[in-house]
Formats: C-alpha cells, sequence, structure tokens
C-alpha cells in the first residue's frame, strides 16, 4: 500500500514503545496470577454480583428522521449469559507481520450486519451464532484512509478513499474520494471527488457525519456533501491563514481550525451552520497548546495538550462556545490520538473519555501494583467540573467507557484467563448499575481485544463487538487464518 507521505510511524522507537507497553501490563497480569487461581478454586463467583437497576427512562421522544445520527439506547437483555454471534476470520496474510500489518480500520453494526473495513473494501457479516457469513463486499477502489465512528438512523455511514495508483505515481499517497455506502446492503450510494485534496492523506485526514451532512477536512482544506444527493455543499481550499484540521460531527457540527505555522500555530473551534458552513460561534484556545481534539460536538467539549503534545485537560463551553470549566487530567488517562499510529482520522477518538448529557466520563490511569482497581472512571460535571461519582474496575480487571446510553455510560470490563468480561451499564446520578452481558474472549487474542488502542469495541442493539484493527500473521504458522472480528449477544430470548 501506498500510505504516505509524512513517513511511516512505524519506527523501531515506536515498536519498542508498545513492546514495553505489553511487557508491564503482562507482568502486572503475571504477578498475581497464582492468588487468582486460588480464588478460582475457591468457588468464588464474585464477577456474576451486579447491583440490579435500569438505564434512565427518558421521556418519548419523536422519531428520529433517517439522516441523524443514531444514538442508540441500550436496555437489558432477558439474560446477561453472552453467546457468540460473530466469529470472523482473515485469511491469506502471510506477507503482513507486525511490523507491516494489514490494517482494517472502521468496524459498524446494525441489528442485522457487522460491517469491518479492510485494506481497499468493506465486507458485511451476517449476525448469526449458527455460521459465519460474508453476504456482501464493498470494493471501494482503493484503500482505505479515514473513517467515521457515526452512522445514521437508518444505517449509512462513510470512509475516505485512497485510490489504486502506480507506486511512482505523483499523487499515489492522495487521499481523494468519499464513499457512502449502506451497511445493511453494503450498496455504494455515492461516490465523489474532493476538490484541491492534493494534500489529504492517511495521515491526517479527517470525516465525519453531523444530520444531512457528511464533512471532510485535511488541514488544507475541507468540504462537505448533502447525505441523499452527493451534492457539495461548500469547501475550503489551501490560501486561507486559519484552516480547517478537522471536523467533529454527530448531533453538531464543530470544526477546529489551525492558524498559522509550527510553534506559533494557535486553534480555535469553531460550531458550524452544517450546510453552510457558516460559524454560529468561535471559541479561541489559549496560545501554548499544542494539540486539540474533539470527542464531543454536543455539548462541546475539547481535550487539549497545555504545552506538547500529550492531552492535559478537558475544556467543556456552553451552547454559545462560551468556556464553562477546565477538567485537568493529571491522573487519568484520555487516550486522545493513541490508535492505528496515527492513521485513518484521530479528531474525535478520545478512547479513555466519553461525554454524556451533562456529565464527562474519565478513565484513570491503570495501576496493577496493588490487590485493588487495576483503574476507574471518574464522572465529572460539565457545568462546575467537580467529580460527581466513581465506578471502580477490578483487581486485574480494567474498565473501559465505550459510549453514552440515554443518561447512562456503557462500561467494558475486560475479560482475562479466570473472569469473563462484562458489558455493563452505569447511571452516574444513583450509582446503579446494571449487567447486560457477561463474555469470554478468546484467550489467544483476548490482550489485543481488550485494548481499545488495538481493537475497536462497538456495542449495538444488545451485542458488543470486537473489531482488531491490525491483523498479521502468526510467525509460528503463517498460513494459519487471524481472527478479525468476534461478536457477542445474549444467549436468552433472541431479540
Amino acid at each position: 500500500m501506498s500510505y504516505g507521505p509524512p513517513p511511516s510511524v512505524y519506527t523501531q522507537s515506536a515498536v519498542a514503545a508498545d513492546q514495553a507497553r505489553r511487557r508491564r501490563r503482562r507482568f502486572g497480569i503475571l504477578a498475581v496470577a497464582v492468588a487468582l487461581v486460588l480464588v478460582a478454586a475457591g468457588g468464588l463467583s464474585w464477577w456474576f454480583l451486579a447491583r440490579e437497576g435500569t438505564p434512565a427512562d427518558g421521556k418519548q421522544a419523536a422519531a428520529p428522521a433517517p439522516d441523524e445520527i443514531r444514538d442508540t439506547v441500550e436496555t437489558p437483555p432477558v439474560s446477561p449469559e453472552g453467546r457468540k454471534v460473530i466469529d470472523h476470520y482473515a485469511e491469506h496474510l502471510e506477507k503482513f507481520d507486525e511490523l507491516h500489518p494489514r490494517y482494517a480500520p472502521g468496524t459498524w453494526a446494525t441489528d442485522k450486519i457487522l460491517a469491518r473495513g479492510f485494506a481497499d473494501r468493506v465486507e458485511g457479516y451476517r449476525i448469526n451464532d449458527r455460521y459465519d457469513e460474508t453476504v456482501w463486499t464493498l470494493e471501494l477502489g482503493g484503500h482505505i484512509c479515514a473513517v467515521s465512528r457515526h452512522v445514521t438512523v437508518d444505517g449509512r455511514t462513510a470512509v475516505v478513499v485512497q485510490p489504486h495508483r502506480e507506486a511512482d505515481a505523483p499523487d499515489a499517497s492522495v487521499c481523494e474520494q468519499v464513499v457512502f455506502f449502506d451497511l445493511n446492503t453494503g450498496r455504494k450510494l455515492w461516490q465523489k471527488t474532493m476538490p484541491s485534496a492534493d494534500f489529504a492523506y492517511v495521515t491526517n485526514t479527517n470525516i465525519t457525519l453531523t444530520e444531512g451532512v457528511v464533512a471532510i477536512g485535511w488541514g488544507r482544506g475541507s468540504v462537505a456533501y448533502d447525505m441523499k444527493s452527493g451534492r457539495r455543499l461548500w469547501n475550503s481550499t489551501l490560501g486561507s491563514h486559519c484552516e480547517d484540521a478537522g471536523f467533529a460531527g454527530g448531533p453538531a457540527l464543530l470544526a477546529l481550525e489551525e492558524c498559522g505555522e509550527g510553534d506559533n500555530a494557535t486553534y480555535r473551534v469553531q460550531k458550524l451552520d452544517p450546510s453552510t458552513g457558516k460559524p454560529l460561534w468561535t471559541y479561541r484556545v489559549a496560545r501554548g497548546v499544542g494539540s486539540v481534539y474533539l470527542p464531543s460536538s454536543d455539548p462541546p467539549v475539547l481535550a487539549v495538550a497545555a504545552g506538547g503534545t500529550q492531552v492535559t485537560d478537558l475544556i467543556a463551553l456552553d451552547d454559545q462556545g462560551r468556556h464553562q470549566t477546565t477538567i485537568s487530567l493529571h491522573d487519568y488517562e484520555p487516550a486522545c490520538g493513541q490508535r492505528d499510529h496515527g492513521f485513518f482520522g484521530l479528531l474525535e477518538t478520545c478512547d479513555g473519555v466519553v461525554v454524556g448529557r451533562t456529565e464527562v466520563y474519565v478513565a484513570s490511569k491503570e495501576d496493577f501494583s496493588k490487590e485493588g482497581p487495576s483503574n476507574w472512571i471518574v464522572a465529572f460535571d460539565l457545568k462546575t467540573g467537580k467529580s460527581v461519582r466513581k465506578f471502580d474496575g477490578r483487581w486485574l480487571q480494567e474498565v473501559v467507557p465505550l459510549r453514552r446510553s440515554g443518561d447512562d455510560l456503557l462500561i467494558y470490563r475486560v475479560s482475562n484467563a479466570f473472569n469473563p468480561g462484562a458489558l455493563i451499564s452505569w447511571n452516574p446520578r444513583t450509582d446503579k448499575e446494571t449487567l447486560l452481558l457477561l463474555i469470554q474472549l478468546p484467550q489467544d487474542v483476548a490482550f489485543e481485544l481488550n485494548d481499545p488502542e488495538k481493537t475497536e469495541i462497538v456495542v449495538e442493539k444488545g451485542r458488543i463487538f470486537f473489531g482488531r484493527r491490525a491483523l498479521a500473521h502468526d510467525e509460528d504458522e503463517p498460513e494459519k487464518k487471524v481472527l478479525m472480528a468476534v461478536g457477542y449477544g445474549t444467549a436468552g430470548l433472541k431479540h
């Protein structure tokens, strides 16, 4: 594949850091494995205990329009006992190792289909526990450069593609095609060439969806399209002092603009009218901030790196773009922009942060040094910045915030050799937790599947799916099939 420029991020230093991180985590697990065996031998099934409760029961609302962005509220299944509903493997990975993997960006689910991006195509798998079936394949004509995590109410989404060209062509690395497609059928709804996209690469292109609009930004330009027709609504090109670094979508559309270059660059965030691109308000980020992420458009929340590149604070704005509060992340792990080695669009990705309607949930740093929780999640009030409630993980079972579900937070408690993983719904106002699913991941790949930097974890319609972001062959068995995606639903009555 011809991704670039800038140069590949797969340097020896990056690989060494990743291997060191794995060793630290595995050492912590092995150090207490004997104690866990003793617990298991004693027949203590404490992991099955969960306080009863139900997600917040919102008022009946009008049915959403097909072009609105999906915001599913999960409800408790008949039984929390999990069963496998997807078990998909990739073949012919002999040429792809950990240093040069086959990328699989994008994981989306509907009530019938799990869809996965895979190199230069998207595949749809039928959700069924009896057999594994690929029901459609959408050939994209080039490798995927950027994906959106957002899906419309009726199951559509979009990707940016780098068209296949000769490797030595001057524009071989340019990502200039956007494809809008149906997740249920795999049908391409439209494909467009982005204007003046000469500087759009896999490392800087960001795509998002908001109601009726697909928006793409790449630092040197941006463009927005109408979902229904594919008609271009507006675009910006190189030449302005402030350039669109990218967008955050969902219920609203925010633009991150970078003004100036290098050490003198400053940032501003604007809320845009999606149909025209005109700003409705502007928030200017303080000087000295090295990078900005947008984990939420509504309510608007910024993750900023003050004085460097590592995120140090969350900034919550009100609906007019005015500063409400700043939350220090000194003891927390927001995990912004850490996945996929910087590829496939990272502006909206903070795997340790979920923004609710009135709170923001942040995962703590991991701690395997004692027999207490390996980490925890804290809910902060978006108006005051004060901590509201804490949700503890367990010993060697970290917790990962996934997404909001109405007024609750969906949490994944990781699986290990001795304890099943769990999907939990947590109400921070009442501190009630509701067990949704208990699952046991395949042990040979559980370490990767538990890690949101390496695996996309998606919950939809009472099911939880794990899609590995990069695939490589087994060094001992190069021809062996490699697990690409696995999913679980309730073992009770079917939905």
